[in-house]
């Protein structure tokens, strides 16, 4: 009994001319992501790619577990291959879908015949495969409305497939799709799921975290790449930069006033990422904060933050309350990680009254006083450690 994965697009299918070029990086996200179970075949048909395993010991759990955090894909399902005649169509489904009919109370067969050559047409093939399940399975009953299970048959130009009921997809646009851009990510909450959430839309990430020991651990830094792991399940693979952030910080600390301490370390960090998302051909930055959420994320704050770079700043998480972070990092398995009691650069310093309506003119005189950033920043940058996280 041949199983395969049945793949359908999403957004995919609204694209115009330049459809394909879109389901070919789909795939190519797929094999990469696919390459340690072993060898798959790939065929584009019908807003349908399927997932057709080479290698006899593959393990197709594990195959779909993937798949189902890809970006791109709408819904999947296992699908068992059969030929093109009914009666073999009748007992593959008897037997491919055995156990899910004995457990289900009510189904329905849909059938969608691509090969008009087919002598049956559509609602036959409900009709007659609806009859002969009933007749196998007395627990059924049918409803057409909201069935327990969905039998489908589909007929192709080579094989009929069997399926069960769809597997909910990651959805989104295909990582890569929409460009790159830079996530500044923490050990935090917010930030795995801004990441998550820009990734979603196609983006492929690459992140830059700030540690500034001793202040901070190690142990904070590997929390920081099992989080990026975690997202780039779905991302696939994040270029990571571990900025050196101790110097600036300590600067900060003796040379500018304490209420303006957040804010200048954003802005700086800003600068950096801009920089390093620059050599890593990034057109955008990605940030994890949310309006409100803290001293540094008041509207002013963030106007004063932005005005550092010169590209794009995109903030998913912007109008979510913290329930709505925290429910996103639970179903993407950040969460139990993030709350890690392990301090990341941000809390180091942190003033005891910060400002919350900040003029950006008084922000850059304080920034001044360092006078020796440019330099600073260089040498930080020069001083990156690279990690590739898979």
């Amino acid at each position: 009994m041949k199983e395969i994965i049945l793949v359908k697009n999403g957004e995919l299918a609204l694209k115009g001319l330049n459809r394909s070029s879109f389901e070919d990086i789909l795939i190519k996200n797929m094999k990469r992501r696919l390459n340690d179970l072993g060898k798959f075949e790939f065929t584009k048909s019908q807003s349908t790619i399927m997932v057709d395993p080479v290698d006899d010991d593959i393990d197709l759990d594990d195959a779909v577990d993937i798949v189902s955090k890809v970006f791109g894909i709408a819904a999947l399902s296992r699908a068992c291959v059969c030929e093109k005649d009914f009666e073999d169509i009748k007992t593959t489904a008897l037997s491919y879908l055995s156990e899910e009919l004995e457990d289900a109370k009510t189904f329905k067969v849909e059938a969608k015949r691509s090969d008009k050559k087919f002598p049956m047409k559509s609602p036959e093939i409900c009709r007659e495969l609806g009859g002969f399940l009933l007749s196998k399975f007395h627990n059924l009953s049918v409803d057409v409305h909201n069935p327990d299970i969905i039998v489908t048959v589909e007929v192709r130009d080579k094989y009929a497939f069997v399926r069960g009921n769809n597997i909910k997809g990651a959805g989104g646009m295909p990582t890569g799709t929409s460009g790159r851009a830079g996530i500044l990510i923490s050990g935090g909450i917010d930030s795995p799921v801004a990441a998550y959430m820009m990734a979603k839309r196609g983006i492929e990430l690459c992140a830059i975290h700030f540690a500034s020991p001793p202040y901070t651990s190690e142990l904070a830094e590997m929390k920081v790449m099992e989080l990026l792991k975690k997202v780039a399940r779905y991302s696939g693979v994040i270029t990571t930069y571990v900025v050196p952030f101790t110097k600036i910080q300590e600067a900060i600390r003796d040379l500018c006033p304490e209420e303006y301490f957040t804010i200048i370390m954003r802005r700086i960090m800003m600068m950096i990422s801009e920089k390093l998302a620059v050599h890593q051909n990034c057109y955008a930055l990605i940030t994890g904060e949310s309006v409100g959420q803290v001293a540094s994320q008041t509207m002013y704050a963030l106007a004063c933050t932005d005005c550092a770079v010169n590209m794009p700043v995109f903030r998913p998480c912007i109008g979510m309350d913290k329930e709505e972070i925290i429910a996103i990092s639970r179903k993407i398995d950040t969460f139990q990680t993030s709350i890690q009691p392990y301090e990341d650069c941000c809390t180091v310093f942190t003033p005891k009254h910060p400002k919350t309506k900040p003029h950006l003119d008084d922000v850059i005189k304080a920034e001044s006083n360092i006078e020796n950033l440019e330099e600073l920043m260089n040498e930080a940058i020069q001083n990156v450690k690279k990690v590739i996280i898979k």
